[in-house]
């Protein structure tokens, strides 16, 4: 393993400012469930077609240099490489702990995939209202949505459903559908992840179309429980990360390592040591490869 690896990204995402920690979650989700968690979201593809980051459902996502800065601050320190899949899942960790969410111990060992394909992306990425999902939404309480993520809800007409106090605050944030500005997702605690996302869909504040519609018939008692309690909530968003973090890992021989984990090109694999086992599963300890 990489001495200090772990302590070195815990050190760089708390360099980073709060509103940066949502990013680190949504990579986390958009990785995780597309096939596999093997950072095929930041593949840049030369083969002509369409990665999952110029998709629509991508749109908004940011501070992707961050994941670079960590990967390098690592590399620096450990003169060796380390597999980008397993930074992007532990500034996630990371990120959550920076907002004063859970700590939640996670894995590594994970590969880096081969494809990006924008065909696959909308048969992995859930919109439903399973337990799963439900548990990873609490992640919007630190959530700023851009204002074109809001356009259905509030134009030509505002959405009857939205609460009417709430809408004055949405509106002088997004006075018509063109404008680009951030709206917080949680004004009571705008950087602290907790239940507050709960009460606030349970009383017609959710921002967007797909919070607002956490609290239909089936899914209403689960949300319930969650905004009347934050160990409970914090419970089922440690079980969903963990849940997650495992979906169909590349490890062993599946996969590979490349130094510039988002070049599509073979050429790019790392030369490491092929006396040193890979790891077989994933592990506790984050991997160095060596050179």
């Amino acid at each position: 393993t990489c001495p200090q690896s772990e302590d070195i990204i815990k050190e760089q995402v708390n360099q980073q400012q709060q509103n940066n920690a949502f990013s680190w979650l949504w990579n986390v989700f958009h990785d995780c469930f597309v096939e596999s968690y093997n950072v095929s979201l930041l593949l840049e593809l030369t083969s002509g077609m369409l990665s999952e980051m110029e998709t629509d459902r991508s749109f908004g996502m940011r501070n992707f240099r961050y994941i670079d800065t960590i990967k390098e601050a690592v590399e620096r320190e450990s003169h060796d490489f380390v597999s980008c899949t397993d930074v992007i899942v532990l500034s996630g960790r990371d990120g959550i702990v920076a907002v004063r969410g859970p700590h939640i111990p996670l894995k590594t060992g994970r590969r880096h995939g081969r494809r990006s394909r924008a065909d696959i992306l909308e048969q992995h990425l859930p919109s439903h209202n399973g337990s799963l999902v439900l548990c990873l939404r609490g992640a919007h309480s630190v959530f700023f949505p851009q204002c074109i993520k809001l356009v259905q809800r509030l134009y030509p007409e505002v959405d009857p459903q939205l609460n009417p106090e709430h809408v004055h605050h949405i509106l002088k944030k997004c006075p018509n559908s063109k404008a680009v500005h951030y709206v917080r997702n949680d004004r009571g605690t705008p950087m602290k992840l907790d239940n507050n996302y709960y009460r606030n869909i349970l009383d017609n504040k959710g921002l967007m179309l797909v919070d607002q519609l956490a609290i239909d018939k089936r899914a209403k008692l689960y949300v319930k429980k969650m905004a009347k309690s934050q160990h409970y909530f914090f419970k089922e968003f440690s079980r969903a990360i963990t849940v997650l973090s495992k979906n169909n890992p590349l490890t062993g021989t599946k996969g590979e390592i490349r130094k510039q984990y988002e070049a599509e090109s073979i050429n790019f694999i790392l030369d490491y040591d092929p006396s040193l086992p890979f790891p077989q599963s994933l592990d506790y300890g984050l991997e160095c490869y060596y050179k």
